[in-house]
């Protein structure tokens, strides 16, 4: 497939972006269901499509043959491909079935895929009908998972875009008598984070001043948080673009702030909604700076392989920017080229501009190219995803695989030692092997 390039600067007056469009190597958005069901319990994703979405889901999530998973594929067979069967009806018949069977579910989340986009299957309508026959019973969404046009992360960013419509809005807090209400301040953290891990970061935030956090996507799917003028919103995922214009269109304040990879982020992440909420400088130091020393420890072994090495992100799962700057600047890497399948200036002002000068900086994919320049530049480590790890892994190049670090708890100054192993290890191994 042919593609084009051209060269344009980025938001950082050093930074040169390279777009190129052309054949892709990505996963679709359903892989976002393998965590997203985990964090949701009361919630089914219940896919539109074909056997290959199922197989793709089911792999993805290694689900045990005896396991009660919170998700499942409505089949799209060639009946309905051709447009000889009704979908809506096979589909409201399937939805009942689940419903009579899994009666604790409480949200059901309708899920789009390549097919059910190419046969014009309005899950949308559908979703509005399944709603009005089962009010009270249980809540019925919407949102495409889709891989044509989009990468896995965008997965999330939809099905959170999907449940913003449904937040209550913030009322205002009490005020002094002849003053104007103010808005009642709160900090939502949006994207989804391991529960130990995000447990730890709340009560961080607690011991700073912030009292009042709320999460989105939230553990139970109908506790959604109060969102209002008082609402401000740390990201902490960099791959939550439409979900944040959203936010911030029902008058949400977003925090602009580097991503809680590593030390040097997470202690910028946690900083930045600090000074939003002007919270005293001491206090967010005594902290914060246990934090940042303990983390800075804990990537100091890893650090000692890492350092001087050259890495090539792949673009695959938009954590790249924030993953070049941590491996840049905490771990050693030269950074040979940072590519992300999309980059959006307005999330990631901060990321770039910790980035070094003159940075190779790649939106988009035009796979074949960006093979060629990691054979002729031959790194050390290949960040990427699954389906080009292995080619490479047989041509003498070390990889991760990109989809690990969605899976994995990574984000916070303590769980930085672990970030950094997941990039030390592969290196390591090669080692290993080379001396077996």
């Amino acid at each position: 497939m042919g593609g084009s390039t051209t060269v344009a600067a980025a938001t950082a007056p050093a930074l040169e972006v390279r777009r190129e469009s052309g054949q892709r190597e990505v996963f679709c958005g359903l892989t976002s269901i393998v965590w997203l069901h985990r964090r949701m319990p009361d919630a089914f994703f219940l896919v539109v499509g074909s056997r290959t979405c199922a197989h793709l889901i089911q792999s993805a999530a290694g689900v045990m043959i005896f396991a009660e998973p919170r998700f499942g594929t409505a089949i799209l067979g060639e009946r309905d491909l051709a447009g000889l069967a009704d979908a809506n009806e096979e589909l409201d018949r399937l939805v009942a079935d689940l419903l009579q069977r899994r009666p604790e579910i409480r949200t059901l989340f309708l899920v789009g895929s390549c097919p059910s986009e190419v046969i014009k299957l309005d899950l949308a309508k559908a979703a509005e009908r399944l709603n009005t026959r089962l009010a009270g019973q249980v809540r019925v969404l919407n949102y495409t998972g889709s891989g044509i046009e989009t990468t896995f992360t965008q997965g999330e960013d939809q099905a959170l875009l999907a449940m913003v419509p449904l937040m209550p809005r913030a009322p205002a807090a009490p005020a002094a008598e002849g003053a104007a209400p103010a808005a009642a301040q709160e900090l939502l953290i949006v994207g989804t984070l391991a529960d130990a891990v995000e447990d730890r970061l709340i009560s961080l935030f607690g011991r700073m001043g912030i009292e009042r956090v709320r999460s989105l996507p939230p553990r139970h799917s109908r506790d959604l948080p109060a969102i209002g003028a008082g609402t401000r919103v740390l990201l902490a995922q960099p791959f939550l673009s439409a979900t944040a214009r959203a936010l911030t269109a029902l008058g949400a304040q977003l925090i602009s702030a580097p991503y809680p990879l590593g030390v040097e982020g997470s202690a910028a992440w946690m900083a930045a909604a600090a000074a939003a909420f002007g919270l005293d400088d001491a206090r967010v130091a005594a902290v914060l700076d246990p934090l940042v020393e303990r983390g800075r420890r804990a990537v100091a072994p890893h650090r000692e392989i890492l350092e001087g090495k050259r890495l090539f992100l792949l673009p695959d799962s938009q954590l790249e920017l924030s993953l070049a700057r941590f491996l840049q600047r905490e771990c050693g890497m030269e950074l040979v080229e940072v590519g992300t399948p999309y980059l959006d200036r307005a999330l990631l002002e901060s990321e770039l501009a910790l980035l070094p000068a003159g940075t190779p900086l790649t939106e988009g994919q035009h796979v074949e190219n960006q093979l060629d320049r990691v054979r002729a530049a031959r790194p050390d480590l290949v960040v990427c995803g699954l389906g080009l790890a292995n080619p490479l892994e047989a041509e003498g190049i070390a990889t991760k695989w990109s989809i690990e670090l969605v899976f994995s708890p990574i984000h916070g100054c303590d769980q930085a030692g672990d970030l950094a192993e997941l990039f030390s290890r592969p290196l390591r191994r090669r080692n290993l092997l080379r001396f077996s």
